[in-house]
């Protein structure tokens, strides 16, 4: 490794040495590298040009770390569908440091599926190569979409077999987080009643992530405040893109806004409010409609962390973290109706019956069973005096004949002051909003088990190329953007992949 340096830093271990245990990933044999974001290689600053073929495998493995590099798994709990689980933790996950890139932006460097920690819970450690090549393409479909997530940096097929329902081959994932600080990790030191930790990782969490908040009169309610419109925005973004999670236990909410955990996601084809996918939720407690209701709840748990914290009586700190907490709807709405003004083209104005005119558009795509990806899309073709698209999707044409007149008589009262926006112009411009692709099921799939079972990555990198551009409609991307069959949806689970 001496082609490689890593000088990564400590800070958080060194802050809280009580939620961290250093741990060494375990030994791969025959590491193969199968995947490197190189851009995003370039972006952080990472110097990996240099690296043989042997170093880049056994670095992104966990093998043969700089000795300066010193990995550590995190200690979390948190609530798992609405109970809380006592104890989680890294159970499969080692960071391996944080990195500096030229701006001093400060990231988490981390594997998954590394192997067998002190939180492993009876769990193997490891991952296989299907989830891990799942996150990419989805952590990456986001990126592109302008939604805050954590990223892929590099896979390695481990050529050992791991065993879930069948022996399935194994991978390591090096993701990159502007931090893995959760409400789950809130939570962990708040159920000891350990309000020395509590404050320590409210202090570093606030300079990290915050800082410009750190000096006020009472930054931990400034800091809640903060985190509450981050999420807000986050999942109004999942929303008006058809992203469901999956899985919105708090362990999986991070306190920087990012989306993290690909386990169970996927995209919603068919609008549909009631779209849920995962096998595990049974229940539909994750499911798209509700995930605004969620994550509501969830910050709530987030919020009851921090009563230690505050100065007063009990009583006037529940008020204070209720009062700002029911806040969360108001502020998820408005950072919903922004985008939907924008999805709509309608950049210039705002007017108090546009929720009204959104939401009967949202009722004729469900009640026409509609691609939610394509009806947006398909909108600014309207406007380019071509309206075949748009109303092949429609059984009820005179409904949404009816739904356009509307909506073109709002756009017309929608102009810039200095010159006319023309339809050719809006409708440019919406297609820098409206994507023309999304990670579909079934290409996600496809390219999953060419790659697992075949050892074809063909498709798979095929498939990410396109995800990258998803605004462009062109040959590279055309032959992903057909919706799935409506048989595979109605049958289609995503699984966690632990």
């Amino acid at each position: 490794m001496s082609d490689i340096t890593l000088p990564l830093q400590y800070t958080y271990i060194e802050a809280l040495p009580e939620g961290c245990i250093e741990w060494q990933p375990d030994t791969i044999a025959t590491p193969e590298l199968v995947y490197l974001n190189r851009p995003l290689a370039k972006q952080l600053g990472l110097e990996l040009e240099s690296a043989d073929d042997k170093t880049l495998p056994s670095l992104f493995a966990g093998n043969q770390l700089p000795g300066t590099i010193k990995p550590f798994a995190q200690a979390y709990t948190g609530h798992q569908f609405g109970h809380l689980a006592p104890m989680l933790g890294d159970g499969r996950a080692v960071v391996l440091g944080e990195w500096l890139d030229s701006d001093e932006n400060r990231w988490d460097l981390a594997l998954k599926g590394s192997g067998r920690t002190p939180f492993s819970r009876g769990g193997d450690g490891k991952a296989a190569l299907g989830p891990m090549l799942r996150e990419v393409l989805l952590s990456e479909a986001l990126y592109h979409l302008g939604i805050a997530t954590t990223r892929s940096l590099a896979v390695v097929a481990t050529n050992e077999q791991v065993y879930r329902q069948q022996a399935l081959p194994g991978a390591i994932l090096t993701r990159v987080a502007a931090s893995h600080i959760r409400i789950g990790t809130f939570e962990y030191f708040a159920g000891q009643n350990d309000v020395a930790n509590l404050k320590t990782l409210a202090d570093y969490t606030l300079n990290r992530h915050y800082p410009d908040l750190a000096q006020q009169h009472n930054p931990y309610l400034a800091m809640l405040e903060a985190v509450i419109e981050r999420q807000a925005e986050l999942v109004a973004s999942w929303m008006n893109h058809g992203f469901i999670h999956g899985v919105m236990n708090t362990d999986n909410i991070t306190l920087s806004g990012e989306t993290i955990d690909y386990g169970p996601c996927a995209f919603m084809e068919q609008y549909k409010p009631g779209a849920v996918f995962s096998s595990i939720d049974q229940h539909s407690r994750y499911a798209y409609a509700n995930q605004p209701k969620i994550m509501h709840w969830n910050l709530a748990r987030f919020a009851e962390t921090l009563l230690p914290l505050l100065d007063g009586e009990d009583e006037q700190k529940v008020e204070v973290l209720t009062e700002t907490i029911n806040r969360f709807p108001d502020m998820y709405r408005r950072y919903l109706l922004q985008g939907q003004r924008q999805k709509l083209g309608l950049f210039y104005s705002e007017d108090n019956n546009d929720r009204a005119l959104t939401e009967r558009w949202l009722d004729l795509l469900h009640q026409n069973k509609v691609d939610f990806t394509l009806a947006w899309r398909y909108l600014s073709d309207v406007l380019r005096g071509n309206t075949e698209p748009l109303l092949k999707l429609f059984d009820d044409e005179d409904g949404l004949n009816s739904w356009l007149k509307d909506w073109q008589q709002r756009l017309h009262n929608d102009q810039p002051d200095s010159a006319e926006f023309s339809p050719a112009q809006r409708a440019a411009k919406m297609n820098t909003i409206n994507p023309f692709l999304i990670a579909r099921n079934h290409m996600v799939e496809a390219a999953l088990s060419a790659a697992s079972d075949e050892n074809d990555y063909s498709l798979f990198n095929d498939l990410l190329s396109a995800l990258q551009q998803p605004f462009e409609e062109n040959a590279q991307t055309r032959p992903f953007a057909t919706p799935a069959p409506e048989e595979f949806t109605e049958r289609y689970q995503t699984f966690c992949g632990t």
